[in-house]
């Protein structure tokens, strides 16, 4: 699957937050870690992620400082609160029971 797939506002703010568990990292880089673990398959616009970025910041599951970034320019790093992370574990439990729902219904008896 070479193209991008579109992708609904709740995932963007999952994965994002899935991406900041290991420690804190500018825009680029969340992008990126995102478009590289799903294998190229999803992607995000520029404009998507950083509007996601300051919905959940104005949330307060993540923090943000200015750094400079590994090629010297300067970069907001962005970082998981406490609050970020009960979020994240709530809206991985709900991901997994709607995963599970919809395969239920697309392969109900693995007939696929």
């Amino acid at each position: 699957m070479g193209e991008s797939m579109n992708l609904i506002q709740g995932t963007v703010d999952v994965m994002i937050l899935k991406t900041l568990v290991s420690g804190a990292k500018h825009g680029f880089a969340i992008s990126k870690a995102i478009k590289e673990r799903s294998e190229g398959v999803l992607g995000l616009e520029d404009a998507a992620l950083y509007q996601a970025l300051h919905r959940i910041e104005n949330k307060g599951w993540l923090t943000s400082t200015w750094g400079l970034s590994e090629n010297n320019r300067r970069a907001k790093y962005y970082a998981l609160t406490a609050i970020g992370r009960k979020q994240l574990a709530r809206e991985m439990k709900a991901w997994a029971k709607y995963s599970r729902a919809v395969s239920q219904i697309l392969d109900p008896a693995g007939e696929v």
